[in-house]
């Protein structure tokens, strides 16, 4: 055999092997970790072709509604739109009404039922990127017809999801649209928002959730990313804060476990829970958290001041997360999109993918036990 020969070998070779590297990356089975104990139900609740995401979740006039993002891929697009369902058991959905602003990209959709009205927040973009710039909102008192759409008085800060402790008093956490920063905001009304106090600033801060201890001590999250590296940043992480009445002065820790993106932070029994991303590899070269070539992951979270614990998966993988949630009695409902969960979709294909919208369901006895059990 020739030297010529025996070069176009090895490089026939190593082509072929560089091509089954690729091929077993892409299309790698699933290794979602979901805890048995759970008992988790999850169901598909709208497959239709398209990119769906950035779901939201609230239970008004005897029905549960949901939101979310149908767009033909991640990035911010003109044809993205949100469409606005209700069900009475989270199973059989109505398809209620479709948002779209001409020429602009809509997403982060978030309700916030108050009286006899339903306000949505969404966020509005126009960059490819999907950087949102502004928050606007919307009010409806069936979610099939609403209002004309109006900027919130504070331009520039990017609303997340409205909580109250009293059912008198609204807060709401926001980051601001160039990232690094994160405020707190009040309200009665759930139109008119005052600042209270900043959060959080520095580290590339975005996205940022809120949630009530018993005692009226708020707790939040905050995704700190610290760069916009498409391959991740190696100080990427969760920030978690804490506050007291009247929320004014914040003080907590950084938790390097995962990137929490998306979250939505619960409630139950004097613990908080956050249903939110996570990043279940040891970060490297090019999978740093946040990198658009590393597997993600939808997961249940135990958040304490000092920490957060990760208690479980849910089926999920490439471009997911994003979840909402409503709480009746002791179980939990909650929606969340994902890519194809029999595949380990790197982020970055997840984003290019169809996907569908997942409910979920599970006992929050069965989830506290599991907390306990992982403390």
């Amino acid at each position: 055999m020739t030297k010529w020969k025996i070069i176009g070998f090895f490089i026939f070779g190593s082509i072929i092997a560089l091509t089954l590297v690729i091929a077993l990356w892409f299309i790698r089975p699933n290794t979602s970790q979901v805890d048995p104990s759970l008992n988790l139900e999850v169901w598909e609740a709208v497959r239709d072709g398209m990119h769906n995401s950035n779901t939201d979740m609230v239970y008004f006039n005897n029905y549960f509604y949901l939101v979310h993002a149908s767009s033909p891929y991640h990035f911010a697009t003109p044809e993205c739109k949100l469409i606005v369902w209700r069900s009475k058991d989270c199973k059989q959905w109505e398809k209620l009404s479709t948002i779209q602003i001409p020429g602009e990209d809509i997403r982060d959709p978030k309700f916030l039922a108050i009286g006899n009205k339903l306000i949505l927040f969404v966020l509005k973009s126009i960059e490819f990127t999907a950087e949102p710039y502004s928050t606007a909102y919307l009010i409806s008192s069936d979610g099939k017809k609403w209002s004309s759409l109006q900027e919130i008085a504070h331009k520039g800060w990017l609303f997340w999801r409205p909580k109250t402790f009293d059912g008198k008093r609204w807060y709401v956490p926001a980051y601001w649209h160039e990232h690094g920063k994160a405020m707190l905001f009040t309200s009665t009304d759930g139109t008119s928002w005052e600042p209270v106090s900043l959060i959080y600033e520095g580290d590339r801060c975005d996205e940022t959730a809120i949630e009530f201890l018993p005692d009226a001590t708020m707790i939040s999250t905050q995704r700190l990313e610290y760069s916009d590296s498409w391959i991740g940043d190696s100080r990427a992480c969760t920030g978690i804060r804490i506050a007291k009445p009247p929320y004014t002065q914040w003080a907590g820790i950084k938790d390097y476990s995962t990137r929490l993106d998306g979250p939505a932070l619960f409630a139950f029994n004097g613990k908080i829970y956050a249903i939110g991303r996570r990043n279940p590899y040891t970060p490297g070269l090019l999978n740093k958290y946040g990198s658009i070539l590393a597997k993600k992951r939808t997961s249940l979270w135990l958040v304490t001041p000092e920490k957060l614990v990760w208690l479980s998966d849910v089926p999920s993988a490439g471009d997911t997360s994003y979840a909402g949630y409503v709480i009746r009695g002791n179980t939990l409902y909650f929606s969340y999109y994902t890519s194809d969960i029999h595949h380990d979709y790197p982020w970055i294909l997840g984003m290019i993918k169809e996907s569908p919208i997942m409910m979920g369901k599970l006992d929050l006895n069965v989830l506290e036990q599991l907390a306990y059990t992982k403390q």
